[in-house]
């Protein structure tokens, strides 16, 4: 699991579910779709509307391009081969 000096990922999304009642949380839903798809995402709307929000953040860039694409590759923000 990704942690950083701030949270894991499993805190994050346990913040989303608790505190906003998502169903899943939003960084294991971009593991279960995959992270080049959801950095498709992102491209596709910066570059349709414009908006620096919606460039895609480094990390996501970063872990796409390591072949850290979730579920489908058994590692993404989680590890789905455990």
């Amino acid at each position: 699991m990704l942690c950083s000096e701030l949270a894991c990922a499993a805190d994050i999304d346990a913040a989303m579910v608790h505190g906003y009642r998502h169903p899943v949380g939003l960084l294991r839903l971009t593991d279960m779709a995959g992270l080049d798809v959801r950095l498709a995402i992102a491209r596709y709307l910066h570059q349709a509307l414009g908006a620096s929000q919606f460039a895609p953040p480094k990390l996501l860039q970063d872990m796409a391009r390591d072949g850290l694409l979730g579920k489908k590759s058994g590692k993404g923000f989680y590890c789905w081969d455990e």
